[in-house]
């Protein structure tokens, strides 16, 4: 990733430094308030199933706010405009509905501790022991890519070493998720989804007084750029050239259904927020309500990097000295008061953790659960499993710490984020798709699907995209493409090796096929009031309606 200007150190006072000492002491204060629930290792890596909707649904949108939301889309403004609007309406509200409709109730019913348990039980220990062994690989690469983000604002901002940012934020997320657990995580990152949205807003307002507002800043950029920059379809034909070097057909089928449904419904350090819910009703929810925040967080990301491609109109280009990364820390610099200006950087902090933090958390229990007690240590009292899960929390920490520098050889994080759910989060939605929807979809397969999505994926980013082999304008097209490959590649394999080998006994599938399950006894139980705000269905359909209808002022 590209450092920051140098000359966007920000004029921090003893206020502004004040607030985030009182930050960080408030995120220690809930790990160690959270430490009194922690009794087995179920309260450790999924709060015992105990959590209410609205707390588990801000805490999953708040797991997505890491580095790419924050710096990344800023920077995706600054650079493409408002086809931004696609990571949020296209390639992330159908998923979360998705999720909240479909899959959470085989998740739920099932009391899986992870998304690649579902898989042990869905097909055989293959599948699950590959899907687990990727998973945490890629919730440590992801972790170190919140830190390493995270290092480098800091040093252009506040002036300290990288080195020092990336252990100070790492020894802070490692002591409230080891004290506290997945609690600690959740209500901390409730905490820190206002502080990011109180350091987001005023940059948005601000920004768009700063230029004269929206008409303003839509004609400055329609000169600088042409119509299209200032719509979300425009220059998006087949054969058209365009800088996001994507046309509709693989934004639709790349972003907004494989990487977006393969994100979204299949990434733990997501789904894991949603497991931790008090019922299958909440659990339902949890996606639900965290949709209807992120259909308007687009605004206050995009927004900011919209006024600086106007402040500064050769941002990003070789004749300026700001890159589109910069586009958040100038705005910071440029409009915000002290005391404001300590709420921002607050923010920016909280928003890195966070990201880091879920993934992270994630990562101990997939490792500990599906990995250490499955194959290599079994049949352990409980209260050792809680002490091994504490214990490679601290270990997941110094690993996060260490690929940090890794994402160091990548120039954009948002195509090395998206490089890695190509990678991993996509061969394990098809897997998943396909063995959620077709019941002789054999054990043998699902191993297999894994295997060929993840290889072909990797084999279109490497060999055929990187060794010139097919010109694809851009690293986004790239990551958009391999999505697709992979897919494919895993669905037909799973098809051919179905063929030749046995199905799952039917009598073991109730619950793991569509179609096939009953509802549980608690199910029944377990919400007498019917007000419409408790209807998983509703809320889903009325986040859908609601992003689409944001679309009509971008579609002419």
């Amino acid at each position: 990733m590209q450092t920051l200007a140098e000359g966007l150190r920000l004029p921090t006072n003893g206020l502004d430094y004040a607030i985030l000492a009182i930050y960080f002491v408030v995120v220690l204060g809930i790990g160690f308030m959270a430490r009194a629930s922690v009794k087995t290792s179920l309260d450790f890596f999924l709060s015992g199933r105990s959590l209410p909707a609205w707390v588990t649904g801000l805490a999953f949108v708040a797991a997505n706010l890491g580095a790419t939301e924050i710096l990344g889309m800023a920077a995706t403004g600054a650079q493409y405009g408002v086809a931004v609007v696609h990571w949020y309406w296209i390639g992330a509200i159908p998923a979360m509905v998705f999720l909240g409709l479909v899959m959470m109730p085989f998740y739920y019913r099932s009391k899986v501790r992870s998304v690649p348990e579902f898989l042990l039980q869905r097909f055989d220990r293959s599948a699950h022991l590959l899907s687990s062994v990727l998973f945490a690989f890629a919730a440590i690469l992801i972790a170190g890519v919140n830190l390493y983000a995270l290092s480098i604002v800091v040093e252009a901002l506040l002036g300290w070493p990288q080195w020092v940012a990336i252990v100070v934020a790492g020894l802070f997320v490692l002591v409230y998720i080891t004290i506290g657990g997945l609690s600690s995580a959740i209500y901390n990152e409730v905490l820190q989804f206002f502080v990011i949205l109180a350091a987001l807003i005023p940059l948005t307002v601000l920004g768009l007084k700063r230029v004269g507002g929206w008409d303003a800043m839509s004609d400055s950029l329609t000169k600088q750029h042409g119509g299209d920059f200032m719509t979300a379809w425009g220059g998006t034909g087949i054969g058209d050239a365009n800088p996001l070097g994507a046309n509709w057909l693989t934004i639709i089928l790349g972003l907004g259904f494989v990487l977006s449904f393969g994100y979204w419904t299949t990434n733990f350090a997501e789904v894991q927020r949603a497991l931790s819910a008090k019922n299958l009703s909440a659990a339902k929810r949890t996606p639900l309500i965290a949709a209807f925040p992120k259909i308007f967080i687009v605004f206050a990301v995009m927004i900011p990097g919209l006024v600086a491609a106007v402040i500064v109109p050769k941002i990003g280009t070789p004749d300026s000295d700001l890159t589109y990364n910069d586009a958040i820390p100038l705005l910071m610099q440029e409009l915000l008061p002290n005391g404001v200006l300590g709420i921002a950087v607050t923010g920016l902090l909280a928003a890195f953790m966070a990201g880091m933090a879920a993934n992270v958390s994630s990562f101990n229990t997939v490792f500990t659960t599906d990995i250490w007690q499955r194959y290599v240590v079994k049949d352990k009292p409980d209260t050792y499993y809680l002490r091994f899960g504490r214990l490679i929390t601290a270990i997941g920490v110094l690993a996060s710490i260490g690929t940090a520098f890794i994402a160091a050889s990548f120039s954009n994080i948002m195509s090395y984020l998206q490089t890695l759910f190509s990678f991993f989060n996509v061969p394990m939605f098809v897997v998943f798709i396909i063995g959620m929807f077709w019941k002789r979809a054999s054990m043998k397969s699902g191993v297999w699907g894994l295997v060929a999505g993840t290889a072909a994926a990797m084999i279109n980013y490497f060999w055929i995209y990187k060794g010139g082999i097919i010109d694809i304008p851009s690293d986004q097209g790239a990551n958009f493409v391999s999505a697709i490959v992979g897919f494919v590649a895993g669905g037909v394999v799973m098809v051919v090796v179905t063929l030749f080998t046995a199905p799952k006994p039917e009598a073991e599938l109730a619950g793991l096929v569509y179609g096939t399950e009953s509802p549980s006894p608690d199910e029944e139980l377990e919400e007498a009031d019917k007000a419409w705000y408790r209807k998983p269905a509703l809320l889903g359909w009325g986040a859908i309606v609601l992003a689409a209808a944001c679309y009509i002022p971008y579609s002419f």
